[in-house]
């Protein structure tokens, strides 16, 4: 049962690793467009001296990084983008630009070391034809893109493994500490975060560059890599990784051997009678201050590195930017923390239900110890959750209305479903004895291996007494060995298929004898279900927490949606009515303007001149003028056509931005009597 488990688990680990790490790639992008100048669509009378983008937060750029193009795809930016102010970046162009329609590129990496990448056109004059073909494949997606994700997702798993089995044996199971498959488990995780450590190392220049899998062993852009914040995190944590190996070292080295060498001694004194025995319990006790000294320095220097390790994450990431982030980092930190003390300790009592010999099966008071841990690393979870999810969320309406607030809803209840099955583990741990049978158990063990060195010493006594046999024979005829060595070999032959087949067969009994003295209580079954359970939720837990990394903060896309709304805002039909009176005779009416769709570009314009009846006033001219005073943009005249009685018209009226636009109409009513009248509104 318990080799088929783990097989089923590791596909479900593939299969939802996979599936969410492939889904999260496209939305990479943490910094938004909230603004630019020109603006998005927008038509300007002049060329402008240069462009400038606004993010909603701040961006890491190169020469490349800002680029603007001309309708037949050439450069025309002199390169070297800067920072103007705050989030704001620009990039000046030449002079003498014609009309025409101008493409804007930009590839940039936001303050949480995510690529962002995106595109907009604005118009000189008038629109015109663009040859410029733009990438459908959005920066950090594709082959690498998936490789630097699936490496996200292992280095988490890793981080998890090391920090939580490490953590498991000091707190919980000090014994475990000599489980071969727990250090195997331990030794795993570190192995797993190294290996995914130095992959994003590797992956990085392309991963936020051209997304080649040829540029992933290129030197130069491994350079450019280590003088960024997200190589110096990376750096920093092989660095720890290194003092993390020592620890390992340490726990599963002398730790081990001072735990052995006082059980040898405390054996001895239990044997032993008179001042040897007072000799050897003085030994203990001194064996037991050495190993509980050495329990406090792993324990201190495991904080250390591990705290060190989750802040390689913190201060590269999303704690590291937007609101509060001086508070978000050390919070960040704890919430990693307490998911790897509960998810990796998770795995390691799991390994120890599973794997571990009969003769080392974890105590009952382990397992209750790790259930008190477990709920403060719960609780601690909830709490540095709910403040990360304000932080990053921000409305009720971003839990439904984005990606990361649907993701983190997933989050949550998997946490829930998580919790659930803990508490049912809680309740079997609650139940459960200590190793059934103990005594019973321990008289097998020692009896096994009675057996064997029994065993063993006869088959070399047999062997020994062959031997002096041979060595007479051989005296007598060497002729005659020669003639039976043919048949010696062929014997021995036999003999070692024979012994290797009964080796099997001892084996598989042991290992039916292990499971069946395991199963001997039934709350440690269950138990063994539930928490193999917890581990199945567990790692669609991590893949659904390594996808939340990967989007886009819903705070950050509402204010992104809201700055591209009023950028770009269509209010619809905008109609104006204004009062007006030339002076003469018959001079007075209305004027009625209206403008659809009211936008950024191009409009539809009507203009209606009413007498103060109501009727249609049949007036020699009329035009329209527009200012945008804040920009010092206009007066931008139009003049509409004449196209019934009192109705005149105008088709592709050009707003080249959003505004509080001042609309003057001028009405003659007369060859010497007319008047301007004008009205503020809002346009975009």
């Amino acid at each position: 049962m318990g080799f088929r488990s783990f097989r089923t688990l590791l596909l479900v680990f593939l299969a939802v690793s996979g599936a969410l790490l492939a889904g999260a790639a496209p939305a990479s992008a943490h910094a938004a467009l909230t603004g630019s100048d020109p603006q998005q669509g927008s038509v300007v009378t002049k060329a402008p001296a240069q462009v400038t983008l606004t993010f909603s937060e701040k961006v890491a750029m190169n020469d490349g990084s800002l680029q603007v193009l001309d309708p037949k795809g050439k450069r025309v930016d002199t390169g070297g983008a800067t920072n103007l102010s705050g989030t704001t970046y620009g990039v000046k162009l030449h002079s003498g630009l014609p009309d025409g329609t101008f493409t804007v590129t930009y590839q940039v990496v936001s303050a949480d070391s995510h690529p962002v990448s995106g595109a907009f056109t604005f118009s000189i004059g008038a629109p015109s034809q663009t040859s410029v073909a733009l990438s459908d494949q959005a920066v950090g997606g594709g082959i690498v893109g998936a490789l630097y994700g699936f490496a996200r997702y292992i280095s988490y798993a890793g981080f998890i493994l090391l920090v939580g089995g490490a953590a498991f044996v000091l707190a919980c199971w000090q014994r475990g500490a000599g489980v071969r498959p727990v250090q195997r488990l331990v030794v795993a995780g570190w192995l797993a975060l190294t290996g995914a450590t130095l992959a994003l190392l590797l992956l990085r220049g392309s991963y936020v560059g051209s997304g080649k899998v040829a540029d992933i062993f290129d030197l130069t852009l491994l350079g450019q890599v280590l003088q960024t914040k997200s190589g110096a995190a990376l750096v920093s944590r092989l660095l720890l990784l290194a003092a993390a190996a020592l620890f390992i070292a340490v726990l599963f080295g002398a730790y081990v051997k001072r735990d052995e060498a006082a059980a040898d001694i405390s054996d001895g004194a239990a044997d032993d009678t008179s001042d040897a025995a007072a000799d050897s319990a003085a030994d203990a006790a001194d064996r037991a201050a050495e190993k509980k000294d050495l329990t406090f320095g792993l324990a201190i220097g495991g904080v250390v590195v591990a705290a060190g390790l989750a802040a390689t994450w913190a201060m590269a990431e999303h704690a590291s930017t937007g609101i509060q982030a001086g508070v978000a980092m050390p919070v960040d930190v704890l919430h990693l923390l307490a998911v790897a003390v509960w998810l990796g300790g998770l795995a390691t009592l799991l390994v120890a239900l599973f794997r571990a010999p009969v003769d080392a099966q974890i105590e009952a008071t382990a397992v209750r110890r790790f259930s008190r841990v477990a709920f403060g690393g719960v609780l601690t979870l909830v709490a540095t959750g709910i403040y990360q999810s304000w932080r990053q969320v921000g409305s009720w309406s971003a839990f439904t209305d984005t990606t990361y607030g649907q993701l983190l809803l997933v989050k949550i209840g998997l946490v829930a479903l998580l919790v659930g099955i803990a508490w049912i583990s809680r309740r079997w741990t609650g139940q459960l004895s200590e190793l059934p049978a103990a005594e019973a158990v321990a008289a097998a063990v020692v009896e096994q291996r009675e057996k064997k060195r029994s065993t063993v010493l006869t088959d070399a006594g047999d062997a020994r007494r062959r031997g002096s046999s041979s060595s007479a024979g051989s005296a007598k005829s060497a002729d005659s060995d020669l003639a039976d060595s043919a048949d010696s070999d062929l014997a021995d032959s036999a003999d070692s298929r024979r012994a290797a087949q009964l080796a099997r067969q001892r084996a598989a009994v042991a290992t039916a004898r292990d499971k069946r003295l395991r199963d001997a209580d039934p709350h440690r079954t269950g138990l063994r279900r539930s928490v193999l359970a917890e581990a199945g939720v567990a790692i669609v837990l991590l893949a659904v927490t390594t996808a939340l990394t990967t989007t886009e903060p819903g705070r950050t896309e509402e204010a992104a949606k809201q700055a591209t709304a009023s950028a770009s805002q269509r209010s619809g039909p905008l109609s104006l009515k204004i009062p007006f009176d030339t002076g003469g005779e018959d001079g007075k009416g209305t004027v009625e303007v209206t403008l659809d769709p009211a936008r950024v570009g191009g409009n539809e314009m009507h203009v209606f001149v009413e007498r103060p009846n109501g009727k249609a006033f049949d007036v020699p001219e009329v035009k329209v003028a527009f200012t945008l005073t804040a920009k010092d943009i206009g007066p931008l005249p139009v003049t509409p056509d004449r196209i019934a009685t009192g109705h005149w018209s105008a088709s592709g009226v050009q707003i080249p931005m959003a505004g509080d636009w001042k609309i003057a109409v001028t009405v003659r009513t007369s060859d010497i009597d007319q008047a301007t009248v004008n009205k503020n509104a809002q346009i975009g």
